[in-house]
């Protein structure tokens, strides 16, 4: 609209008058835009104000016009559309109180008077204003008398027009008043005067405008109504409800409205007193908001002193205006207000806990009676400058009833206390008292005059309090006077009244009279004491300050009476005075005052004493340990008042220092009482008694407790360096002790007690050190912090090392732990750190154990006896796992980094130690450090150098140590992935570890791979002779380098010579070749080092699950050399039939067959094939025999156990038999390997002519059938084994099982082999091992190894998978005697069966039973992959896909599902769901983004609709070990999508049951989103499918409405049923309806519309096989087989039987399951229909 304003300019002007009526109203409408869009245009078209009021006055005709016209409209006229009478209702009550605004507005511009003393232009009035004027008075009078005073309008019942109407009527009264006569004044007096029962607020604020403009224009005009009647009924009701919502605008309107009232017809002393009362009944209506409770006690305040100043217009006379003020002060002060404020003191004493819900209005009440009092005072002010006597009438009758309330000496007595305690705190508070002497002379001062005499005697603590606040008030000198005038004394003068007393005799009151009464109350409770002192401390005046002080340090300490204990005094007074301190110096001007610095309370009597105390071995009372804290102060960071002169302070903890280094001497740890000793070396300058016989335990208590108590003050000893950092490592080396003390044994202790006492001591200790934080720390002198360092890492070093007794592992946390915690307080400079850190790595005795910090050589230590050296590598070991647990705090460059020394990096040796160490309790190198360090150098690639030199020192010690790795078979080649460990020499398997690291992490590359291959040739010979040493760790070193050397295209250089690779290479192949073959090797001979270096040249790969191109590098010169490496093996006569080859032999003969088959394979011949696969053969076979061996033994010898009663031995038996030592099993691991490479090779071959076509397919087929034979073979054993053992007890199994923990890599690979074989393979292997004979067969071997207490995650895969195979799932699911249970159709057993066999006929095998039929509660309780549950899984998900692959309506199947229906526990299905993550599908739904999913939900719904597609959770359950939760949550959701296609009618009947509504929601939900799709895709799809071998039935299928049409036609009849799956099937039922029919009778289409819907809803399977059975029922009633009467079907619903149990009496025919039910429901054995006896 401004716009077009804008764009319109002067062309508006001829316009004007016509628009300017509409313009002006829509200022006012209601609906803000509209308002400020019609204010925005006309001020951008008449920008200044003066074009504004001339448009007005222009156009004021045609304002008045329209508007006139508005207020003449109805509802039923204002609009010609035909509109709802609520909508033009609205319409038209905004139109008039638009209007009269509007209106009102518009009188009040045009008829504004202007300022008389303005310019000249005002003087000479426009034309056109004059002529506005006239137009506005008499268009103003117009509307006045047409709408009779807008009497109708202030009647409406809008809030809005009433409002409008109100304003207009006080725009009239300001500016129009000659519209108004005596009839109209007397018309308008009782809706203006009596309009208090307006109870909108919107209209107060105009309404109180119009009514006192009324009343002040009009004062006659309240002569024309009942006054009581019509006005102050509805006021008082009015100032009861709180104004009804707008007390900010009502109250401040009071006082202005008692102004206008007439006096003549009103009884003062009733209106006021009515007044008033109502006024304050209103409080409860503002609780809500304090900003209407203070316009309340202001508008009380005005109002009353306007009530005591204007008295005389109520009354005539003095004496009755005199009894008007007394009757207001003690019907409304005293009996309303001062009771008031009584009532809220009483609710609002502190002492009164209220509930957490209660605190805001508790907040709100205090601070009400805060405002309340107040208001008190300030109208007592105000008496008091009215007029005394009034005030005096006041405080007498408070006096009174307070002296009254005394004397009941009842609860009221103390709620009086407090009351008078409140009133006094406020007026202290009060500033617009000062310089008042009403306070003491008139209320006060009579009062404690009269009261002290009670009060002292009763000893009440809140009549102590009030004593103490009104001196804090006044000052004792001038309430001591009061309070001692009645006491009779010869040596107490009397006062001159309105002077202070005396300082003189003031003293010699306080000394004769006050100490005594507050200081000998020693029977007294504990609250009566400390208010007795408060109220001496409020007793000392500034004048008299010292003497005061000292008189009562002096009266305490001469006390001799028995009873009184002068220490708890001492401390109580004390502590008061601490906080006398705060009080005296809080504020700018007091702090100089006296008693506001520490300084001032000094006394020497307090010093002598607390010396006296810490020097005496005999005083450790509680009462003098809380003495020396109340002294010494720091009980908290902010109390650090000190009552010692600096001197005492240090003599103090000085002494305390002995007491702690006293404990620490007489430690049960040597580490910790040689301490002792350090601690007093450091304190060179204090001399120390230890000799003296004395209570170390009481001592030391005594110490702890006051340190406890002041531990903040030892900031005091900051100058005092050597006592502060000797006390502070005391504290924190007591504190170790005491962390340490869980881990020691009773042993050490002479005494249990001793213990206990320690323990105290050390708990006292732990307190004080929690509380010394950051902030603590860091205010302590840096030299301090820095001495107590140097303390500690001596301590914690010693306590490590020297700790033999402990629990290592531990101590080691607890002290790696402590240590950084220690070192963050201490904030020691970089600098600093790095010596404390130093000193932690210094070298001893016992570390380091494998190089030296000096030189970084390598330590011999062939020397060392072997006692004496695993002694120490123990404890070398402990100390590197302390080391390892500090970088792992602490962060690895505090420890690996630092200055340079002679070029050499000193923390070099550090690394090489830790590697060299390996493993610790509770750590390894692989586990922990190794990643650390790998971590920092990527991060930090400037110290790539330190790589290099811990490179050379573990290179160095390989060298020097090599002949430690001979005659080790075992170690005769690593696998580097997951063997290194196997190395023994400490250098070299640190080697090894740390650059197969390096140049898997990349840190380096092809460049430093040349380098080390340069360093290692270099050092291999030694002249003309190879060095042993270099040769035998050169193979490891070459394993890891060789693939960075090959993909590296230059040449490496040697020397001056540059050399290929190749070179090298080449020269050991021949080198190899020059030795005989293997199997002519005798032990001692080199050729095996030889041999292994050559191997490592060629990696091969060893995993036969991955499928990636083997490292095909090498030169044809090379192939063909290992080719006549491998040829010269089978030279020998019978090499393929040997078999007393020694270990060695067998695995290099193996790993050569392996490496050839890899890069030489192509070339093999047909005698190079069999040489191959008969050692392979022979070398898994050997291990078989061994394997077969220990089973039938195991066998045997569980058979012959008779009791537990020998179970020790019994199990040493076993362990026996199952440790194998035989190296079998490690030639078969490298026969294993071997063959495992071989099959990845052939079958990458598979499409390619590039790979092993020299293998013929039916060579190959052959022997990979043999060799996995006995894989096969080997894996039965061993779970044969651990059944066998499992017969007997769990830790028998147990046992058996650790046996394939030692043999981790064999069993992977025979897993992997396990996994690879033929479903037919598997099947002959079953049979072979139940033909064996033994006590477990095949199934039980299986479910021992998925079910083993010492798991092996591949194995457990391999047992499921086979146990998942078709031919074997039978045997794993139903128990012995009905493996094979019958597939023939169901359809064909109508004439031949009755029905199904009977339940008891099936038995599920004992392993899987407990979790499916028995399945415990408390399952729901274990953690989400705890074994049980993953075992309960695996076993659900076996059964269902066995049931799953089971073909549809046979008799196992329906068996199975009938079993499962009948025995399972739902459990399971409410187990599931505690994996899959509802909460996130709910988060899910509220975003309503369904492609964007929470990842742990995406992995569950694809787990269950992969399940539901497939009808396998096999896939799941291959990704499901390691075990994890995200697993876990995948396998539970192929488990329940599994159930919801096998056994949906068992789903739904748990689901049904469901109590918890808001789980069942989200079920439904997910079901319905994830699974439900799928499902009835299936379902659908399978019904398309099915064959209904019948004409007379067809099916329609509609996909988008998830419908099935069923017409059934027979001899000229038939119906249509319409199956609707719902949206959530099959967690809702399937809903069934008919929706024609053709010769059916009404009873045969409910019946079977009925026996559909029992089928469809009782169906475990596919709605195809319901719908099969549903028209097979159909057609036997046309064949005239009779239904069953109890179901009315032919077909049993569930178990599809036909109804052949006849009753002998009325021949009816019943299902079998039908009557067992009814005679279980009905108790009897009776025929359903005829009720004879069956």
């Amino acid at each position: 609209m401004t716009d077009v304003v804008t764009g319109v300019g002067r062309d508006l002007a001829p316009h004007l008058k016509s628009i300017m009526g509409p313009w002006w109203f829509s200022q006012f409408d209601l609906v803000s835009e509209v308002s400020q869009a019609a204010k925005s245009s006309l001020q951008a078209a008449f920008p200044a104000q003066e074009k504004r009021l001339d448009v007005l006055s222009l156009c004021s005709a045609e304002i008045f016009a329209y508007l006139e016209e508005n207020l003449k409209l109805t509802p039923q006229n204002l609009s010609d559309k035909a509109l709802a009478s609520d909508e033009l209702e609205e319409m038209y009550q905004q139109m008039i109180s638009s209007s009269l605004r509007a209106l009102a507005t518009l009188i009040d511009i045009l008829l504004h008077e202007p300022d008389k003393a303005g310019s000249a232009s005002v003087n000479a009035e426009s034309k056109l204003a004059s002529k506005a004027r006239r137009v506005a008075t008499s268009s103003a009078g117009k509307l006045f008398s047409s709408h009779k005073c807008f009497l109708n309008f202030l009647k409406s019942e809008s809030p809005s027009i009433r409002s409008a109407t109100y304003s207009l009527l006080s725009s009239f009264i300001k500016n129009v008043p000659e519209v108004f006569n005596e009839s109209d004044v007397r018309c308008l007096a009782p809706a203006l005067l009596g309009v208090f029962r307006e109870t909108i607020p919107i209209c107060h604020s105009s309404m109180w405008e119009a009514v006192l403009l009324f009343s002040r224009k009009f004062p006659q005009s309240w002569a024309y109504l009942n006054v009581h009647k019509s006005v102050l009924n509805h006021l008082w009701q009015f100032l009861r409800n709180g104004c009804f919502g707008s007390p900010q605008v009502s109250y401040p309107a009071l006082i202005l409205f008692l102004e206008v009232m007439p006096t003549q017809s009103l009884e003062a002393d009733k209106f006021f007193v009515n007044f008033f009362n109502n006024l304050l009944a209103g409080r409860s209506m503002c609780d809500s908001s304090s900003a209407d409770q203070l316009s309340l006690l202001r508008a009380t305040t005005e109002c009353f002193l306007w009530g005591l100043r204007n008295a005389s217009r109520y009354c005539d006379g003095p004496s009755s205006i005199h009894d008007l003020q007394v009757d207001l002060i003690d019907k409304v002060l005293v009996k309303n207000l001062w009771a008031y404020f009584f009532e809220l003191s009483k609710d609002s004493t502190p002492h009164i806990q209220r509930k957490p819900s209660e605190t805001l209005s508790m907040s709100s009440s205090v601070k009400f009676l805060q405002e309340l009092g107040s208001c008190i005072l300030e109208i007592l002010s105000g008496i008091n400058l009215l007029e005394q006597n009034l005030l005096s009438f006041f405080c007498k009758s408070v006096q009174e009833s307070f002296l009254n309330m005394l004397q009941q000496g009842d609860t009221e007595t103390v709620t009086g206390m407090r009351k008078m305690i409140d009133f006094l705190l406020l007026l202290e508070r009060h500033s617009s008292l000062e310089g008042e002497s009403w306070p003491l002379d008139q209320f006060m001062g009579p009062l404690l005059s009269k009261a002290f005499p009670w009060i002292k005697s009763s000893e009440l603590v809140d009549g102590l309090k009030l004593l103490s606040v009104s001196l804090s008030i006044f000052g004792p000198r001038k309430i001591v006077p009061v309070l001692i005038c009645d006491i009779e004394t010869s040596t107490l003068l009397s006062l001159e009244e309105g002077r202070d007393m005396s300082p003189e005799k003031f003293i010699k009151v306080f000394q004769e009279f006050f100490i005594p009464w507050c200081m000998d109350g020693y029977d007294s409770s504990t609250a009566v004491k400390a208010a007795k002192q408060d109220l001496l401390f409020s007793l000392l005046d500034d004048d008299c300050f010292t003497q005061q002080w000292s008189a009562v340090i002096s009266y305490v300490f001469d006390q001799q009476h028995q009873g009184f204990d002068k220490l708890a005094s001492m401390e109580l007074l004390l502590e008061k005075a601490r906080d006398e301190i705060t009080k005296r110096s809080s504020g700018l001007e007091l702090s100089q005052r006296i008693g506001s610095k520490p300084d001032h309370w000094h006394h020497e009597l307090i010093e002598s004493t607390a010396i006296a105390l810490v020097r005496s071995s005999s005083v450790t009372t509680t009462s003098a340990a809380q003495f020396l804290c109340s002294v010494l102060g720091g009980s908290t960071e902010d109390s650090s008042i000190s009552f010692v002169s600096r001197s005492s302070l240090v003599l103090i903890y000085r002494g305390i220092l002995e007491k702690l280094l006293s404990f620490i001497k007489q430690s049960p740890l040597c580490s910790v009482s040689d301490t002792c000793s350090s601690l007093i070396v450091e304190a060179v300058d204090i001399e120390f008694d230890l000799s003296s016989p004395v209570d170390v335990i009481a001592v030391t208590k005594f110490a702890a407790e006051v340190i406890d108590g002041s531990v903040f003050s030892l900031k005091a000893l900051n100058q005092e360096a050597t006592l502060f950092s000797t006390i502070l490592s005391s504290l924190l080396i007591i504190d170790l002790e005491s962390r340490i003390s869980s881990l020691v044994d009773n042993t050490l202790y002479e005494l249990k007690e001793k213990r206990k006492d320690r323990n105290l001591v050390g708990s006292f200790v732990h307190a004080v050190c929690s509380r010394m934080n950051n902030q603590f720390w860091k205010s302590i002198n840096y030299d301090v912090r820095k001495s107590s360092a140097n303390i500690l890492v001596q301590s914690i070093r010693s306590v490590v090392q020297l700790e033999d007794d402990l629990q290592p592992c531990q101590l080691t946390l607890l002290c790696a732990s402590w240590m950084p915690e220690v070192l963050k307080y201490l904030s020691l400079n970089q600098t600093d750190e790095e010596i404390i850190c130093g000193l932690l790595l210094r070298e001893n005795d016992v570390w380091p154990m494998w190089t030296s910090p000096s030189s970084s050589a390598s330590i011999y230590t062939h020397d060392i006896p072997a006692h004496l050296c695993d002694l120490r590598t123990s404890k070398s070991q402990r100390y590197v796992f302390f080391i390892d647990s500090l970088i792992t705090n602490m962060g690895i460059q505090r420890f690996v980094v630092g200055h340079k020394d002679n070029g050499l990096s000193p923390q070099a040796w550090l690394s090489a130690e830790i590697l060299c160490t390996w493993e610790w309790p509770g750590g390894s190198v692989q586990t922990s450090f190794l990643p650390a360090l790998v971590s920092f150098c990527k991060s930090e690639p400037a110290y790539g150098s330190l790589l290099n030199s811990i490179f050379d020192i573990l290179l160095n010690g390989a060298l020097v140590h090599g002949e430690d790795e001979r005659d080790s078979s075992g170690n005769m080649w690593v696998e580097l992935n997951n063997q290194i460990e196997d190395v023994k020499e400490p250098f070299l398997r640190a080697l090894v570890s740390l650059i197969f690291t390096l140049f898997k992490e990349d840190l380096w590359r092809e460049e430093e791979a040349m380098a080390v291959f340069k360093m290692v040739t270099d050092k291999l010979f030694i002249g003309e002779e190879p060095s042993k040493n270099c040769l035998r760790i050169i193979p490891f070193i070459m394993s890891v380098i060789i693939s960075p050397l090959r993909t590296k295209t230059k040449s490496s250089v040697y020397g001056d010579t540059v050399l290929p690779l190749e070179a090298f290479l080449g020269g050991w192949l021949e080198r190899s070749l020059s030795f005989p073959p293997l199997v002519l090797w005798q032990s001692g001979e080199d050729m095996q080092d030889w041999f292994q270096l050559v191997l490592s040249c060629y990696p091969v790969n060893e995993k036969a699950e991955e499928d990636k191109a083997l490292q095909r590098h090498v030169s044809n010169e090379e192939r063909t050399l290992l080719l006549d490496l491998f040829r010269k093996q089978r030279q020998v006569p019978g090499a393929s039939s040997v078999v007393t080859q020694l270990p060695g032999v067998q695995i290099l003969l193996a790993r050569l067959i392996m490496v050839v088959v890899s890069y030489c394979g192509n070339d093999f011949n047909e005698e190079d094939w069999d040489f191959v696969f008969s050692n392979l053969r022979r070398m898994i076979q050997s291990a078989v025999v061994v394997m077969e061996e220990t089973s039938e033994n195991v066998n045997d010898f569980i058979s012959g156990v008779s009791s537990m009663e020998k179970e020790i031995d019994t199990l040493e038996g076993l362990g026996h038999i199952v440790s194998i030592s035989d190296a079998s099993l490690d030639n078969a691991k490298n026969a294993l390997s071997a063959f495992s490479v071989l099959k990845l090779v052939k079958d990458i071959s598979v499409g390619s002519e590039d790979y092993l076509y020299s293998l013929a397919n039916e060579l190959w087929d052959l022997a990979k059938d043999r060799i996995l034979e006995g894989v096969l073979r080997l894996f039965f054993c061993t779970g044969l084994a651990e059944a066998i053992a499992a017969s007997y007890s769990p830790e028998a199994a147990s046992l058996v099982a650790s046996f394939r923990v030692d043999h981790l890599q064999f069993w992977e690979l025979v897993a992997q082999l396990v996994v690879v074989s033929s479903p037919r393979a598997r099947d002959r292997a079953v049979r072979a091992v139940e033909f064996w004979g033994l006590s477990k067969g095949a199934i039980s071997s299986m479910y021992a190894i998925m079910f083993s207490s010492k798991p092996i995650h591949s194995l457990q895969r391999a047992a499921y998978i086979v146990l998942s195979t078709e031919s074997i799932s039978r045997l794993a699911i139903v128990a012995d005697g009905n493996a094979s249970p019958s597939d023939e159709s169901l359809s064909d057993q109508d004439s031949s069966n009755d029905g199904l066999p009977s339940e008891e006929k099936l038995r599920l095998r004992d392993e899987i039973s407990c979790m499916v039929e028995k399945l415990n509660y408390d399952l729901l309780d274990t953690d989400l992959t705890a074994p049980d549950r993953v075992q309960t899984f695996l076993v659900w998900s076996l059964l269902l896909s066995h049931v799953s692959s089971l073909p549809s309506l046979t008799q196992g199947r329906e068996r199975l599902v009938q079993h499962i229906q009948r025995t399972a526990n739902p459990l399971i299905l409410d187990s599931l769901f505690q994996h899959i993550p509802l909460e996130e599908y709910m988060a899910q739904s509220l975003k309503k983004k369904d492609g964007d999913i929470p990842s742990e939900l995406s992995v569950v719904a694809s787990a269950a609709t992969c399940a539901i597609t497939t009808g396998s959770s096999l896939l799941t359950v291959k990704s499901l070990w390691p075990i994890e939760t995200e697993n876990m949550a995948s396998l539970a959701g192929a488990i329940y999508g599994l159930m919801l296609r096998v056994l949906p009618a068992y789903v739904r009947e748990w689901f049904s049951g469901m109590r918890d509504r808001s789980a069942s929601s989200l079920i439904e939900a997910f079901t319905r989103t994830w699974c439900s799709p799928s499902l009835i895709k299936n379902e659908l799809s399978q019904i398309r499918k099915a064959d209904f071998n019948d004409e007379s039935f067809s099916v329609s299928i509609s996909k988008s409405a998830n419908e099935v049409v069923g017409t059934y036609t027979k001899d000229e009849t038939g119906m249509d049923l319409v199956i609707r799956l719902p949206v959530s099937y099959p967690l809702k039922p399937v809903d069934v309806n008919w929706t024609k029919s053709i010769g059916i009778s009404d009873a045969k289409q409910r019946k079977w519309l009925m026996s559909m819907l029992m089928f469809v809803r009782n169906q475990n399977g596919a709605l195809a096989e319901a719908i099969k059975i549903w028209k097979r029922n159909s057609d036997k009633e046309y064949e005239g087989v009779e239904d069953c009467p109890i179901c009315y079907s032919v077909i049993h619903p569930v178990n599809h039987s036909l109804p052949r149990r006849a009753c002998a009496t009325c021949k009816y025919k019943f299902h079998k399951a039908c009557l067992d039910k009814w005679f279980l429901t009905s108790h009897k054995k009776v025929c359903p229909l005829c009720q004879s006896p069956c």
